[in-house]
């Protein structure tokens, strides 16, 4: 059962409506990439990785009323849809802890840096002794997506904690990182465009937890995304192509982005969607690439080498 006690609370976007059809959604997306997105940002969360690197500190999270979260503040889309959305992606934020030591080891060699921001620092023995960074902020994620759950319902839930595909090196380890790099990418785009989606179909504290959720997912995407281009300057639209073209097979055991799209279809109830949620998706993906796509193409290899050497992590010879 739903609670529903309170009005309608304020809005991150501005004008708010009780029930928006999709030509409005579709601006209230708009404005939210625009504001969130913009390049001046995007530029601000890459150029404080080096300083992560050197003093890595969580971003604090607004203080958010959680007791004032109520179903009222659910607007344009099924409230049902919605919390089988919530539990789809408290249901992939769990198991962060198999994502960051997967990605740990393969920076590992190549970029200890980056390997400590996502995978912290291990003993000898392999032991984890302190989480990386990205661990601290994204394990965040689902005791809010819980609370959420909980006061829309007044049900608890648990997370299911399926397994995380691990740790598969081959004799190259340089495409190997590329391989799984561009995966933790798309993830983290992914999930970018989800909670800026969610963020257009709800207002008050509702959203406020939602906007957290994307400001961390921005975050973490506009930093590994950045440090890829850094990392492997002679990427492009074909090398990524060929990339998945490779990974296509279903007997292939490496990470599959396809298959993880079908997975995370599946995981948000995508079917009992409706028409305009649906499309309202689809543009939120295109319209968000168009926006990092834009900046992309301002990350200058001197942008780049300021601001994390003039040395990558080439193969070496």
């Amino acid at each position: 059962m739903l609670n529903t006690l309170s009005p309608l609370a304020e809005d991150l976007v501005g004008q708010s409506y009780t029930s928006p059809g999709y030509l409005q959604t579709q601006r209230r997306i708009r404005s939210l990439i625009d504001r969130y997105l913009a390049v001046e940002k995007l530029r601000d969360r890459l150029e404080d990785l080096p300083i992560q690197f050197a003093n890595p500190q969580p971003r604090p999270w607004k203080s958010i009323d959680w007791q004032a979260i109520n179903s009222n503040q659910i607007i344009g889309i099924d409230p049902e849809v919605f919390l089988s959305i919530l539990i789809g992606a408290m249901d992939t934020e769990a198991p962060i802890r198999g994502y960051t030591q997967t990605s740990r080891k393969y920076l590992a060699k190549l970029h200890p840096e980056m390997a400590r921001f996502v995978g912290g620092s291990v003993g000898e023995d392999g032991e984890l002794l302190e989480p990386g960074l990205w661990e601290k902020e994204e394990r965040q994620h689902t005791p809010a997506l819980i609370k959420v759950y909980t006061q829309l319902t007044g049900e608890k839930i648990t997370p299911k904690l399926r397994t995380v595909r691990g740790y598969l090196p081959t004799d190259d380890p340089y495409e190997d990182l590329y391989r799984h790099g561009l995966h933790r990418v798309a993830t983290e785009y992914g999930a970018t465009c989800l909670y800026l989606w969610l963020m257009a179909y709800t207002t008050g504290p509702l959203q406020d937890v939602l906007e957290e959720l994307a400001q961390d997912e921005i975050n973490h995407m506009t930093k590994f995304w950045g440090f890829g281009v850094w990392a492997f300057p002679d990427t492009g639209l074909m090398r990524i192509g060929r990339t998945l073209i490779k990974t296509r097979s279903q007997n292939y055991q490496r990470n599959n982005l396809m298959r993880t799209l079908r997975r995370m279809m599946g995981t948000l109830n995508w079917n009992a969607w409706s028409l305009s949620n649906k499309g309202t998706l689809l543009f939120t993906f295109s319209y968000t690439m168009l926006r990092l796509w834009s900046w992309n193409n301002s990350l200058s290899p001197k942008y780049l080498q300021d601001l994390f050497g003039i040395t990558s992590v080439a193969p070496k010879n």
